[in-house]
């Protein structure tokens, strides 16, 4: 199996943007289908075109209208997403017109291009369709600025683009947000609009597009024609600026024009198909099987594994992390008169949900794409966190709310509208919901703690890392109290969202465990004395893992006291997955065994993580019916088969995807953080074969072939890293 096997291909016409594919360079996304018309539609999506209202919005949508048509009800038709070269290739024949048109989103610059090549003459109307024409109220959604806001006057309206006048030989449009309450609003309620980094992210924020094509007429405002000619070239340049006025974006928009239009079309195309080839050699997984049987489902698993990581590429090289809900590619609902800004649960950050598209970046080398989720998380929103910290409980450290918008406030429902800081006795939030949920700081340097020892980056360590982890382990230093033993007593905490007001919660122990472990495996060379006396002692008075008893013995539990369920999350299990105390080739996996067994809460939809804990248990058999159950489980709606969702969370659901490629990829390989052992099909079904390459601790990568239940062809680079290989004990060493 190769790459090029799990290219989408359709042989007809979508009849709407519910057929569309997915495109995108990083920042700039796409949703692309052709309508029975023959008109090339795609909506446009930035990972930073943030409205007035602190959504995400759609930058906008184009029609091209192609005269003749290239479609015919009895001609051939073929639309093909290629992923080896990061496009979508139609061809038609219809009478005696055959037509090619490659749509690609340059990896290497922010431009569109849409390249016609007709055996008869032909010319293209690209229109402008906007949505956003007038002032009007948005319908809600949970992490709305003003969301159940009792001042009935505050209320969330959306803000008209604005089409571009006399702009010579092409048309375009932008969104100028010139006014924004929401940051400094949030802030200044929430007590920390002191905060010495903060800076409004929304006001003056402008972005748009401009349609430009060679030899063209302007017919208005909104539509672009094209000369007849047997050759078309379409070009949408995208730009977001910030801060910026109409005027200054204008300017800076048509310097980009022109910087592109310097550069050889030929030599873009050849550098952006570089970019994609380098991409996809990166790493990889191809999965099939021999028996008849197993090979629908298995190759299902296969190509949702290269889907979502293409889906990632396309939009996670932004200013700002992936969208869990959506990323990039949202379109109008099929069930609710909505348009394409509209996504469930809004612009707001959930670190539970925006953590999983990430998690399988380091084993697949992708660490380009990490970086959005580093940027946001420790340079825009650590700075506020300590302030925070500081404010509210007047001591040092970081925490890092469950929910926050991408300045760093609390969600303005989830803080209260009850009173501001000022007049507070609590100064915390008052819903229930995450009150005392403060695992995302531990989960965020331990995911960076995987980064450094990936690439073995210094300056991130001393930069980042070590910073990051100081400021979060403080925070439980300083804020929890130690019992008469000298034993640290976490309450009132969470386990999750799923457990309310209980004591020493699994997820935030496992996590200190964990860091403070890594923390000390660092080379001396790079820590300092004081620091490793820190963290040993902070390590020497945490409580042990909770545990409770169950029928086949011990197992780990939410928290040491928990009784309050709200949710359906297995917080127990966050010992083995993602803080990997307990994983194949730990001494005792039967408190973590008894627990997957015992959870209260099943499935594999969505941001469910069952698959991922059967794969770090070593559970093949487990494994292998829960990868293939949500790899089946796309959106209905939605012709592309890897618009996950809506399940929990929206479509294209990235949680989703996320956890399936986290997945595969434990199945096949596992380390141990502390040993440096890599343990190789550790979970992996002996019936299934593989050829892979992924990526582990010490820029080592890992190449090798499964088939029949034995492992072919191995390449570990470097070679020293031979000698820390274990390879599952079920199957046969590797063949000579």
């Amino acid at each position: 199996m190769k790459l090029e096997d799990h290219d989408v291909s359709w042989n007809s016409p979508s009849e709407n943007h519910h057929g569309s594919m997915p495109l995108g360079n990083g920042d700039i996304g796409l949703n692309v289908w052709m309508e029975p018309s023959g008109d090339l539609c795609f909506y446009i999506g930035k990972t930073d075109s943030w409205g007035d209202d602190s959504r995400l919005l759609k930058v906008g949508k184009v029609r091209i209208k192609f005269t003749p048509s290239p479609v015919s009800s009895d001609g051939e038709f073929s639309q093909t997403l290629k992923l080896k070269t990061g496009e979508i290739f139609i061809s038609s024949a219809a009478g005696k017109s055959k037509t090619g048109i490659r749509i690609w989103v340059d990896a290497n610059n922010p431009v569109i291009g849409v390249a016609v090549d007709s055996n008869i003459p032909l010319k293209a109307e690209a229109a402008i369709e906007l949505w956003r024409t007038e002032h009007c109220l948005l319908p809600p959604q949970v992490s709305d600025i003003y969301r159940n806001c009792p001042d009935k006057d505050k209320m969330q309206f959306a803000e008209p683009d604005t089409l571009i006048e006399n702009l010579e030989d092409g048309i375009g449009w932008y969104h100028h947000n010139e006014k924004s309450d929401s940051p400094a609003m949030t802030m200044e309620y929430q007590g920390i609009a002191d905060a010495p980094s903060f800076n409004d992210p929304i006001l003056h924020r402008t972005f748009g597009a401009v349609i430009k094509a060679g030899n063209a007429t302007r017919l208005d405002e909104r539509t672009l024609e094209t000369a007849i000619s047997e050759k078309q070239n379409i070009c949408i340049y995208v730009l977001t600026e910030h801060p910026s006025s109409p005027a200054l974006w204008l300017n800076s928009m048509l310097k980009t024009i022109r910087e592109i239009e310097k550069q050889d079309y030929d030599l873009r195309w050849q550098a952006h198909t570089k970019w994609w080839n380098d991409f996809w050699n990166r790493s990889h997984i191809y999965i099939s099987a021999d028996d008849e049987q197993d090979a629908k489902a298995v190759a299902a698993v296969s190509r949702a594994y290269n889907l979502q990581r293409f889906i990632n590429a396309c939009g996670g090289r932004g200013r700002y992390p992936i969208k869990f809900n959506g990323s990039i590619f949202t379109v109008p609902p099929a069930d609710a008169p909505l348009d394409a800004d509209y996504r469930r649960w809004g612009g707001g950050y959930w670190w539970q949900n925006t953590r999983l598209p990430y998690i399988g970046m380091c084993a697949s080398g992708d660490y380009d794409l990490m970086q959005s989720l580093f940027r946001m998380y420790f340079e825009d929103i650590l700075p506020v966190c300590l302030h925070r910290t500081r404010k509210y409980f007047g001591h040092d450290g970081a925490y890092f709310p469950e929910c926050m918008y991408h300045w760093g406030a609390v969600f303005s429902e989830t803080y209260g509208w009850e009173a501001p800081f000022e007049l507070r006795e609590d100064p915390l939030q008052t819903s229930g919901w995450h009150k005392w949920e403060w695992v995302a700081g531990l989960e965020l340097t331990f995911m960076m703690q995987d980064y450094y020892d990936h690439t073995k980056d210094e300056k991130f360590l001393k930069e980042i890392l070590i910073p990051a982890a100081m400021a979060v382990i403080t925070f439980f230093e300083q804020h929890y109290k130690t019992d008469d033993a000298g034993v640290m007593v976490m309450h009132p905490a969470m386990a999750c969202e799923t457990w309310w007001n209980c004591t020493d919660p699994m997820p935030e122990l496992a996590g200190l465990y964990a860091v403070i472990d890594r923390l000390l495996g660092l080379s001396p060379a790079l820590t300092t004395e004081s620091q490793r006396k820190y963290w040993q002692d902070l390590k020497g008075i945490l409580p042990e893992l909770p545990l409770r008893d169950t029928e086949e013995g011990k197992a780990f539990a939410p928290a040491a006291k928990y009784e309050d369920k709200r949710n359906c999350e297995n917080p127990e299990l966050y010992a083995v997955f993602p803080f990997r105390r307990t994983a194949v080739g730990s001494p005792d996996l039967t408190p973590a065994i008894n627990a997957l067994k015992y959870r209260q809460d099943k499935g594999v939809f969505g941001w469910r993580q069952d698959d991922i804990f059967m794969a770090y248990l070593g559970l093949a058999d487990q494994v292998e019916e829960a990868i293939i159950e949500r790899a089946g489980n796309y959106d209905k709606n939605s012709r592309f088969p890897a618009f996950w969702g809506p399940n929990y969370d929206w479509v294209p659901d990235q949680d989703h995807g996320g956890v399936l490629i986290k997945t595969c990829q434990a199945m096949l390989m596992q380390e141990d953080m502390y040993s440096g052992k890599i343990y190789l099909l550790p979970a992996w079904p002996a019936h299934w074969n593989a050829s892979f390459k992924l990526h582990a601790a010490r820029n080592t990568v890992i190449e090798g072939v499964v088939s029949n239940g034995r492992l072919l062809d191995l390449k570990v680079f470097p070679e020293t890293r031979r000698k820390d290989i274990i390879i599952n004990s079920g199957f046969n060493s590797p063949a000579e």
